[in-house]
């Protein structure tokens, strides 16, 4: 049985979960949808109620029937290296290939229904609140006035894009800033804004969640308050491990399951008293620069995640111990 692996050509995290898959002998097939077609090849054939499908990819030839999971990391778009790329034709690739990979037996890491859901940050602050995860006090507007009145209630706010970083833009990634609460919010008008009120952190926490397997990772915050995006500020320090509270385990759990989600990069802000509190969840989140700084096995729960069989079931209550 093999594992497939839907991703961009150069993507560093999905490289230490092949070296992972490899060094344990499980079969494994990366390809990118943005090949299809040309590099990639699909078939599908639906006769007398039986489905037979096959992906070719690096000379390869791979049966739908023998994939045992697929991991959705950073897929391109469908069609977009095609010698004619189009609209309609990324819409073809996109329905040929997603279809009939959802037609198959294998478990996945995550649906694509469900990811392109995850990704929306409206929705997952309304199921963070309903899952128990202290959540600060945010708003998304596009009325001037709402912004005032926000600024108002709580005058130690940071700005935000509502998307975040596109999954095939890194680059073009927007940091989190600190807002002064007498500045000009005419600008909400122009299109939509997310304000949150700041918390005053003493750490970053990443938590990567596969599975049931938790692994978390505490970072100390930048001595500057204004320094509030850890992706762009100095840290005095590298990313720790940390244990997982137990409340946080038991959110963890439940937010992943009503997102029918297998992965989640969780991000926290720790505030002076130990609160984590929820910032967001990246369903495609990178982990590897944890694991370099942690040693965390993230790369081989993950692995072990997508080549364990089915028949090893999940259906066990998850324990809100960390694991390590």
């Amino acid at each position: 049985m093999t594992v497939l692996i839907l991703t961009c050509e150069q993507d560093v995290t999905a490289d230490m979960v092949v070296a992972e898959l490899h060094g344990a002998g499980v079969p494994v097939v990366r390809l990118d949808p943005a090949d299809l077609p040309g590099a990639v090849a699909i078939s599908g054939e639906y006769v007398h109620g039986a489905f037979q499908g096959h992906l070719s990819v690096g000379g390869r030839l791979v049966s739908t029937s023998g994939l045992r999971s697929i991991w959705v990391r950073r897929p391109g778009v469908p069609a977009a290296r095609a010698a004619e790329p189009s609209a309609w034709l990324t819409e073809e690739a996109s329905q040929a290939l997603y279809g009939m990979l959802n037609g198959t037996g294998a478990r996945w890491m995550n649906r694509p229904d469900a990811a392109l859901r995850a990704r929306h940050k409206p929705w997952q602050l309304h199921l963070a609140q309903r899952t128990g995860f202290p959540v600060p006090a945010t708003l998304i507007t596009t009325f001037p006035q709402a912004a005032r009145d926000f600024a108002e209630r709580f005058p130690d706010l940071v700005v935000k894009p509502v998307s975040g970083t596109h999954p095939q833009d890194p680059p073009r990634a927007v940091p989190t800033s600190r807002i002064a609460p007498d500045a000009d919010f005419a600008a909400v008008a122009f299109g939509p804004t997310l304000f949150q009120r700041r918390i005053a952190k003493r750490a970053d926490i990443r938590l990567t969640a596969v599975g049931d397997r938790l692994l978390a990772a505490r970072k100390p915050a930048a001595a500057d308050a204004d320094e509030v995006d850890v992706r762009f500020a100095p840290s005095p320090g590298p990313w720790q491990p940390a244990d997982v509270p137990p409340r946080i385990a038991r959110s963890v759990h439940d937010f992943l399951r009503r997102a029918e989600l297998a992965y989640g990069a969780f991000d926290f802000a720790e505030d002076a008293d130990g609160i984590w509190w929820f910032l967001e969840c990246n369903q495609s989140g990178q982990f590897g620069f944890v694991e370099l700084d942690t040693g965390q096995p993230i790369a081989r729960a993950l692995a072990h995640w997508l080549a364990r069989d089915e028949a090893e079931s999940e259906q066990a209550a998850p324990s809100p111990a960390p694991a390590h």
